[in-house]
């Protein structure tokens, strides 16, 4: 009796240990069963503007402007003439100078460099992947399961930059040269003596062009470029584990009662339905994953087949989609004519209905 009751508090610390080490969900209910569920990483596309050229100014030059001013002057001045010694006088130039004074302006444009600026397109992320050990030996498939954190690096994108390096600038020129012009003077060299007669200044009137406005610089603004760029963010990190309750015969195939026409993978408004009322409940209201598998019965080439069933598993993948489901929890597989119901293979004479009972549709929950 005792040796009993020690192997019974044996196994039973043995099998808690056993559910602890591999998480298993606690205080199970006798004939049920549990498909582990982790949750997925969830990302979201967000689209950015980044500025790939400056703004930056554009100097244009405007002229300087003259203007022609008239001036009096003196060409000859007041003198006194006596009556018995004239007066003597003799003739100078007077140099006088016009235009010039203004210095030309040079437009210096601005300078640009470039430089690559790296951006991350997407996130560095991680998480568990199971993968199941080969030539297991166990009878319980669990047994040989290894899960390995898988970490996969950041993607990134480089994009060309354009950078100002220095403003558009102006440099000055020579001035330009006056020019010199000369008018005629008499100079009185000896007055007149004895008598005295006043001989009157005379006057002359010159035109000269001055600057009227100097030359000057008008800026521009020119705007900055921008380009759009697209990337991938993790919104919400996934990895939590979770045990969900299932009707034990979900883990196994199950027929999923819509049948395809010959050479055709469409889904017809029955078949919808159909999918409506068997699958949709399961998928909204757990956290499961559920594989889809197609077949086809044997007539007809053996690769058309194999590629005619995975259209068909992905026709009910698609349609799922289209009804909100996402589509990291379906798997969608085609097995062609391997997996015949009956016995129509190649070469057997079959009826029309034996053939159609293989093409068929399955589906299974499983782990995600």
């Amino acid at each position: 009796m005792m040796k009993k009751l020690l192997i019974y508090t044996f196994l039973t610390l043995f099998s808690t240990t056993l559910v602890t080490a591999q998480n298993l969900p606690t205080n199970p209910d006798p004939g049920k069963c549990y498909v582990k569920c982790i949750t997925k990483d969830v990302f979201e596309t967000v689209t950015e503007s980044i500025q790939v050229h400056p703004s930056y100014q554009t100097l244009s030059v405007v002229p300087a402007t003259y203007k022609n001013i008239e001036e009096r002057v003196l060409v000859k001045e007041a003198s006194k003439r006596y009556s018995f010694v004239p007066a003597v006088y003799e003739t100078v130039d007077v140099a006088y100078t016009t235009g010039g004074g203004a210095s030309e302006l040079n437009v210096v444009p601005a300078q640009f460099g470039t430089r690559t600026q790296s951006f991350e397109v997407y996130p560095k992320t991680s998480g568990w992947e199971y993968k199941q050990l080969e030539n297991c030996q166990s009878v319980n498939k669990e047994d040989c399961v290894v899960a390995c954190y898988v970490e996969r690096p950041a993607q990134y994108r480089d994009v060309t930059v354009t950078t100002l390096t220095s403003e558009a600038s102006t440099t000055k020129g020579p001035a330009a040269p006056a020019r010199t012009r000369t008018y005629k003077k008499q100079v009185l060299k000896s007055p007149a003596r004895v008598t005295e007669e006043i001989i009157p200044a005379v006057y002359k009137t010159i035109t000269r062009q001055v600057v009227d406005q100097p030359a000057r610089t008008v800026s521009q603004t020119v705007p900055s470029k921008t380009q759009t760029v697209t990337r991938t963010i993790l919104k919400s990190k996934g990895g939590i584990t979770t045990w969900e309750e299932v009707d034990c015969k979900l883990l196994d195939p199950n027929v999923l009662p819509i049948f395809y026409e010959l050479a055709s993978a469409r889904l017809t408004s029955e078949s919808k339905r159909i999918i409506d009322n068997t699958l949709m409940p399961i998928l909204s209201s757990k956290n499961v994953n559920i594989e889809i598998m197609s077949h086809t019965d044997s007539r007809g080439d053996d690769a058309y087949n194999m590629s005619l069933s995975q259209q068909r598993a992905n026709a009910v993948v698609n349609y799922l989609v289209s009804k909100g489901i996402s589509r990291s929890r379906l798997s969608a597989r085609g097995f062609g004519e391997t997996r015949l119901v009956n016995r129509c293979s190649n070469g057997v004479q079959c009826s029309e209905g034996e053939h159609k009972r293989n093409r068929r549709t399955e589906f299974r929950v499983i782990n995600n």
